[in-house]
């Protein structure tokens, strides 16, 4: 399949990478043109510097940007290459609004767009173990599946456009929650006087278990947060889902709340540490 792929940063680099290892041949973009460069160089692709060069002759055009302007901007530019027939995937978080946009925008075109977002972080990208949930029109998202199971653990259709959004702010509601439990308990071990690496072996095997708690529970507890997803990332992320909540009537209170304790994390300077930096509030 011939592949434009707008995006190479932590997500996108690896996504981008494997789909070369799965024979797909695969134009490269990047804002900035030095990262373009260095992908094509470590992985065998071949660097563009265009929007419409990457999108050029694509059967399927893969962007995974930073926010809905960005979506808006790369989509617009490819839409003024991609033939008739083709198909456009976002793997970018925005909201469910500039999804049923674009997708309106690429009908409009002949162009079938799919919203994709996905669950995996920046480890499951390098180790191709994504979980993607899309919104769109089935037959699109099954054209693109081939490619997409490059680097995707699980693939699911979630309804029509901006479904796969949706989708993603209710993973992200999970976390919240989940994230601020793990900080909560990790805190109460150091004040109980426990030994945390023995306290996490008592409750890993049991009803606390989750991701979180075996990914970040020692690093949490060790005050290391560079492992990963952003604080401006998922404040952006909840700042969807609250946006989102407050159109459809949904009840977030613990949503807002954790997303108010991010908001003192960057207070702190926490901008880049990890999500599991919600434990650094709370000493020790």
């Amino acid at each position: 399949m011939k592949i434009g792929f707008a995006g190479l940063g932590v997500m996108g680099g690896p996504m981008a990478r494997h789909l070369l290892k799965a024979g797909h041949e695969v134009a490269g973009y990047n804002r900035s043109a030095e990262k373009a460069k260095a992908w094509a160089e470590a992985n065998g692709g071949r660097a563009v510097a265009t929007v419409d060069e990457a999108a050029e002759g694509a059967d399927l055009f893969i962007l995974c940007v930073g926010n809905d302007d960005d979506v808006r901007q790369v989509v617009g530019e490819a839409l003024a290459v991609l033939k008739a027939g083709a198909v456009v995937v976002d793997h970018t978080t925005t909201s469910a609004k500039v999804a049923r946009e674009m997708a309106e925008a690429c009908a409009a075109k002949g162009v079938a767009f799919v919203d994709a977002p996905v669950s995996g972080g920046q480890a499951g990208a390098e180790n191709g173990q994504l979980s993607v949930m899309a919104g769109g029109e089935v037959e699109a998202l099954e054209t693109a599946r081939p490619a997409l199971e490059a680097y995707s653990k699980a693939i699911q259709h979630m309804g029509p456009a901006g479904s796969g959004q949706l989708t993603k702010m209710v993973n992200q509601i999970a976390i919240a929650g989940v994230v601020q439990g793990l900080a909560e308990a990790v805190h109460f071990a150091k004040v109980a006087g426990l030994d945390t690496d023995k306290a996490y072996d008592a409750v890993s095997r049991g009803a606390a278990q989750s991701w979180q708690m075996d990914n970040r529970w020692k690093t949490a507890a060790k005050g290391e947060f560079e492992f990963g997803f952003a604080v401006d990332w998922m404040r952006k992320d909840l700042g969807l889902v609250l946006d989102e909540a407050r159109a459809n009537g949904a009840v977030l209170s613990l949503t807002a709340l954790v997303d108010q304790f991010y908001s003192e994390v960057q207070g702190m300077g926490g901008h880049r540490w990890d999500t599991s930096s919600l434990k650094a509030r709370l000493k020790p």
